[in-house]
C-alpha cells in the first residue's frame, strides 16, 4: 500500500515511519509537515492510506479530510482523544492516540489492509499482520513527554517506574527521569526481551542489574522491590 504521513511534528513522523518499515508491503510515498503541501500531493498522486494528525497549524486534520475529494483511507494519529467521534463520522479507518503502542498500530494497519483488499477484490498477499509475529526494533523507542516525542535508546534504559497513569523512565545517560503518560502494557510491548517486570510498579533492564538481594534488585544504588507475584519469573529469568 502507498502511504503518506501528515504531521507537523517531525518526531511523530519518524515514529510512524519506523513502525511502517517493520511491517512490510507499506510504501511511504510522502511525508508532510504542512497540511497544504499534503493536499497538493494528494490531488496529484495515487495514495492508498493516509496517516493524519489533527491539531496542526493553519488547517487541522478534520478540515483537511473535508477539503480533499476522493480521499483514500485515512487513520488519525493524534494526542487528543476528544475528536474520535468526529473522526468515525468522517469514516476514518481508525483513530490512534499518541503515544501510539506498536501493537495497536499493527491492528490499525491490518484493518486498513483488509479494507483495501475488499475494495480492490484482492484475495492474496494482503493477510492482516499478526501482532505476535512483528516485534519492534530493539535499538530505540519514542515516548511523548512535555508536548514532544522523545527518542530513547533502549539499551540506555536502566529501569521504569509506574505511577498510576504515568511512567518514569530512568536512563544511564541522565539523572533526571523521563515522565510520560502511558501504561506498563504499552511500554513493555515496545521493549526487547532483556526487560522484565519485577513488581507491579517496576520494569528493569536485566543488563543494568548490579546486584540481587532477597527481595530487591539493585541498579545504580537504587533498591527496586521484587514483587512476590513476579519473584519466580525474575529468578528464572536471571538463571538463579
Amino acid at each position: 500500500m502507498k502511504c503518506i504521513i501528515i504531521d507537523d511534528e517531525p518526531l511523530a513522523i519518524d515514529v510512524i515511519e519506523s513502525y511502517l518499515t517493520q511491517m512490510g508491503n507499506m510504501e511511504i510515498v510522502a511525508k508532510c509537515n504542512n497540511p497544504f503541501d499534503a493536499i497538493t500531493f494528494l490531488n496529484r498522486h495515487q495514495v492508498d492510506l493516509v496517516f493524519l494528525d489533527i491539531e496542526m497549524p493553519n488547517l487541522n486534520g478534520i478540515d483537511l479530510v473535508k477539503s480533499v475529494d476522493n480521499l483514500p483511507q485515512f487513520i488519525f494519529t493524534t494526542a487528543y482523544p476528544q475528536y474520535a467521534l468526529d473522526a468515525f463520522n468522517l469514516n476514518a479507518t481508525d483513530y490512534l492516540v499518541k503515544p501510539i503502542p506498536f501493537q495497536r498500530f499493527i491492528k490499525a494497519v491490518s484493518r486498513a489492509r483488509e479494507k483495501y483488499a475488499l475494495e480492490n477484490n484482492l484475495t492474496h498477499n494482503v493477510a492482516p499482520a499478526n501482532p505476535s509475529d512483528i516485534k519492534p526494533k530493539d535499538n530505540f523507542i519514542f515516548v511523548k513527554s512535555e508536548y514532544e516525542n522523545i527518542r530513547i535508546d533502549v539499551n540506555e534504559i536502566t529501569y521504569i517506574q509506574g505511577l498510576k497513569d504515568y511512567i518514569k523512565i530512568y536512563t544511564c545517560s541522565s539523572q533526571k527521569a523521563i515522565l510520560t503518560l502511558s501504561s506498563f502494557k504499552v511500554i513493555i510491548d515496545k521493549l526487547p526481551s532483556h526487560f522484565v517486570r519485577v513488581h507491579r510498579s517496576y520494569i528493569v533492564n536485566v543488563n543494568a542489574i548490579n546486584a540481587l538481594q532477597k527481595t530487591k534488585i539493585i541498579i545504580d544504588n537504587v533498591r527496586i522491590p521484587i514483587g512476590e507475584t513476579y519473584k519466580a519469573e525474575v529468578l528464572q529469568r536471571l538463571g538463579i
